[in-house]
């Protein structure tokens, strides 16, 4: 017994307090974020029964798939998904484009007000985007009545904004490509000026071709932004493009009058519509997992 006990202090005097804090303390987070999924998931698979039932609360007695179906039905959801992905990714193209040329831009030339510019883009990724919406609603209700043509409601403000390097946190991905491009040798763009390649063609045949893995970074982030985005969306795409996300607003006005025990049916339609509004992101980060992975680790995001 006492030869037990021995053993047992000496195993407790090897434990490391400090590393068991960090991770009763990550555990704790990890729980925390992952208890909203959990509950999602739950509701999503629970049957009428078990949705009014007040002794059932994570694990469902019955499986079904009819909030899924519901949720497919209402929210239009392959023709949704089609029309989200075509545009959200042209947006996303676009954005990593043009922050991938103003990253280069900023590393390899000199040019008057540099400096300011640069400060100008650090501020933007603190100030908050709504700040900038009220003005530029203005301008383009503005231009609306100079030239009669409609532009809020309409794809082009998002396009306008992706295309002058204005889309959802735009800044950030500029960070992220001036990181990255900094740490290219210089001879490679020398080599290439030697070899009488213009700015354009060294970007587009030597820069991109090295940063593959980040602007795959660039690509990920500015697409799961704008699939995120609901602000900008429903401040001047309005319905012209029907996407994934502007369809939960629908569950709430088909089945949110009910009231009583049937809100717990109407908030698993919910569920459901959100678990299948994720599964693209999903689907996205698995295809560039590696890629994405390697970006991260080359531009420096990781502070190495």
């Amino acid at each position: 017994m006492k030869d037990r006990l021995l053993k047992f202090q000496k195993r407790l005097k090897k434990i490391n307090y400090n590393h068991l804090f960090i991770y009763v303390v990550l555990f704790s987070l990890s729980f925390i974020f992952l208890l909203p999924i959990i509950r999602m998931v739950s509701m999503t698979f629970m049957s009428e029964s078990d949705l009014i039932s007040p002794e059932v609360m994570w694990v469902p007695t019955e499986f079904t798939f009819k909030n899924i179906q519901v949720a497919i039905t209402v929210m239009d959801y392959f023709k949704s998904l089609v029309s989200s992905v075509l545009f959200i990714g042209l947006l996303s193209v676009i954005q990593t484009i043009i922050t991938g040329l103003t990253g280069f831009v900023f590393v390899r030339y000199h040019f008057k007000f540099k400096n300011a510019f640069y400060a100008l883009i650090i501020v933007t990724v603190v100030v908050p985007i709504q700040l900038f919406l009220i003005t530029r609603q203005l301008t383009f209700v503005q231009f609306t009545d100079l030239t009669s043509n409609r532009m809020i409601g309409t794809m082009n403000p998002q396009l306008l904004f992706a295309l002058l390097g204005q889309g959802v946190n735009s800044s950030i991905i500029i960070l992220i490509f001036i990181n990255f491009f900094r740490k290219v040798p210089f001879d490679l763009f020398e080599a290439a000026a030697i070899d009488g390649a213009s700015a354009l063609q060294t970007f587009w045949h030597v820069t991109l071709k090295i940063s593959f893995s980040t602007v795959m970074v660039a690509f990920v982030f500015s697409f799961v932004w704008h699939w995120n985005d609901t602000i900008i969306t429903s401040t001047f795409l309005g319905d012209s493009v029907q996407l994934l996300n502007s369809q939960l607003g629908l569950f709430d006005s088909l089945f949110g009058s009910r009231g009583g025990s049937n809100n717990n049916i109407n908030e698993a339609y919910k569920m459901a519509a959100t678990l299948l509004t994720m599964l693209p992101i999903l689907a996205l980060y698995f295809i560039t997992q590696k890629q994405f992975v390697q970006g991260i680790e080359s531009s420096g995001i990781t502070g190495q």
